[in-house]
């Protein structure tokens, strides 16, 4: 039996912060400008001759950009960072998402996408006066900018500080030369430039992630090393059937909590549906929602197994608890210092990677900020120019991020807590609006505010009163193999030990315990269920709405009615109507026939 080749010895953050060199920096320097030129390229184009060239890409898009684009977009340094660290520490459970993006997409694509793409609106929020009034539309509006900002200060600043912390890369450089080169190149390039700067930081990422992987394999001597790692670890425990809400991963939770979360992303968020609705035509923008999922499960696959690479390197020696970084966000960074430093400007793809997650994110949220502000804040209440216009919101955001990025902290679970706790309200209504015929604003109003109360309240109970350790489960991680080295040790050398654990109240245990995933789909089904009674209790039985504003019968048909009309005319192609023996009239009987199908499709 051969020899498992032995991992890499643990070494102190300040010599892994040497490793990073010039070519990294090169590296890294060449991914800023080359994101930069495409801004450029569309400008010199000179392909915007309105605002809806500029915010919509003309409605000319294609599905494979705009797919690539959806993914990357929401896929940011907080699963380059964030992901790994969490199948290090919890094992593979997470990586039930796929079923989560799978229900995702099916409901967009076939519920919201049809109503939102008839309706051709620019702003998502459009849709709320439509099927409602202007205060429901300004209220959805605000709910949604400050979401956008609080989750952008996330994905700005957390990797920022984890990577400066490990590398010794500059904090304040990497934050400011990401809002200075998302800024460029979103003024300059519109949508257009968003989307495609997004097909190139998103096949960045993913060279990251293989760089790691590809290393690990051969250290690791094969697949097989580190999966037998993994299993023995714990880490492969993925069908845990737990019913208990408070549970922090399980197939439920992540199943339907995931779903409900993802789809306050992709079914209402302007960020997204901006990209879809950009497309030239419906059938591009549903292709580009199950193109997406393709690139969701590919990232997200490439994740989890960065993670149970780590495990299978740092199984007996783990630098965390042992004290060579501060937090799990930092393990990502150091474990490719130590792996992948001797290989110059190999660190420096992936921190590019790294940060192409966060510029494909600031950038989508410019560019959707930049929409909204114009459509629903300043169009109906000023008259300027479509330039400044966009100048104005730009600045507006750049601003925002930069007050809020310095005073965030957290990644993974603190991002998804804030789309739980903001969108799923928001999902909610736009349900109750799309799904129900009687839904009127006073219902609307009153189910939001309940939604966004409740889970506000839970979500800052939670992070007050984090659950315990039965609750969130973490894995063993072992400092019994660690070298000594001149470092100091900061923590115990295991995280087995357990103290007796503080008594906590009833609302800790019980109420602020549930799991993060949970928040969406709480405020969601309270949003809901609050503005069904509501409505059905002040007047909305006798109003009546514009079949378009509802998700009806025939967007549901009409999925099979058209792929039905494909399949014939693909059936007559490759099975014509002609017999030799005609004469020549029967030719003109089946052009007819051809002339007929047309016409009716």
């Amino acid at each position: 039996m051969m020899a498992t080749p032995s991992p890499p010895p643990l070494l102190d953050p300040e010599v892994l912060a040497e490793r990073f060199g010039f070519y990294d920096y090169v590296v890294f320097i060449a991914m800023l400008v080359f994101s930069a030129i495409i801004g450029i390229f569309f400008a010199a184009k000179g392909v915007y001759k309105s605002q809806n060239d500029y915010l919509m890409a003309g409605r000319s898009l294609t599905c494979w950009p705009v797919a690539l684009s959806l993914t990357a977009s929401f896929m940011s340094a907080v699963t380059v960072l964030g992901t790994p660290a969490e199948i290090y520490r919890f094992g593979v459970a997470f990586s039930l998402f796929v079923f989560a993006y799978t229900i995702m997409v099916l409901i967009s694509a076939e519920v919201f996408l049809p109503v939102y793409y008839r309706l051709h609106i620019i702003s998502t929020y459009e849709y709320l006066e439509l099927r409602y009034n202007k205060k429901m539309r300004l209220l959805g509006t605000v709910m949604f900018m400050i979401l956008t900002i609080l989750y952008t200060g996330i994905v700005i600043y957390s990797p920022s500080l984890a990577l400066s912390q490990v590398t010794g890369f500059q904090l304040w450089g990497s934050v400011i030369s990401t809002g200075i080169v998302c800024t460029f190149y979103c003024t300059l390039g519109g949508l257009k430039a968003v989307v495609w700067t997004d097909v190139f930081q998103f096949i960045l990422m993913i060279s990251g992630f293989l760089a790691v992987i590809f290393r690990t394999l051969v250290i690791k001597g094969g697949f097989t090393a580190i999966m037998d790692d993994a299993r023995h670890g714990g880490r492969l425990r993925l069908w845990d059937f737990n019913l208990s809400p408070l549970q922090r991963h399980t197939v439920w939770t992540v199943t339907i909590g995931g779903s409900f979360t993802w789809l306050g992303i992709y079914g209402v968020n302007q960020s997204q549906v901006q990209r879809y609705l950009a497309c030239k035509s419906r059938l591009h923008a549903k292709l580009s929602l199950y193109l997406n999922l393709m690139g969701l499960c590919l990232t997200l696959s490439s994740a989890v197994f960065s993670g149970l690479s780590m495990y299978s390197i740092y199984k007996d020696c783990d630098p965390w608890t042992s004290g060579f970084v501060a937090a799990p966000d930092q393990l990502m960074p150091y474990f490719v210092l130590e792996i992948l430093g001797d290989y110059p400007g190999v660190p420096g793809l992936f921190v590019a990677g790294t940060y192409s997650g966060t510029l494909s994110t600031v950038s989508s949220s410019i560019n959707a900020l930049a929409a909204v502000t114009i459509e629903d804040l300043i169009r109906p209440h000023f008259k300027m120019s479509d330039t400044s216009m966009s100048w104005i919101s730009i600045g507006m955001m750049c601003l925002a991020m930069a007050g809020v990025a310095s005073k965030m902290g957290g990644l993974l679970q603190a991002a998804l807590s804030i789309f739980g706790i903001l969108g799923g309200p928001l999902l909610g209504i736009f349900s109750l609006g799309i799904l129900l015929p009687f839904a009127n604003p006073t219902g609307a109003f009153s189910g939001l505010m309940c939604g966004f109360i409740i889970t506000l309240w839970v979500g800052f109970g939670a992070i007050k009163y984090p659950p315990s350790r039965d609750k969130t489960l973490p894995l063993h991680l072992s400092t019994a193999g660690c070298r000594k080295y001149n470092v100091t040790l900061t923590t115990p050398l295991t995280t087995t030990v357990h103290t007796t654990p503080a008594q906590r109240s009833f609302l800790q245990e019980y109420w602020y315990s549930l799991s993060y995933l949970y928040f969406s789909t709480l405020g969601t089904l309270i949003t809901f269920i609050v503005g069904a009674i509501v409505s059905a209790m002040t007047g909305g039985l006798q109003q009546t709405v514009e079949s378009r504003l509802l998700f009806g019968k025939e967007d549901f048909i009409g999925n099979f009615v058209f792929w039905k009309s494909k399949w014939v005319q693909l059936y007559e192609k490759l099975h014509p109507k002609v017999n030799p023996e005609e004469p020549v009239v029967s030719e003109g009987a089946v052009e007819g026939t051809t002339d007929d199908t047309e016409g009716g499709k």
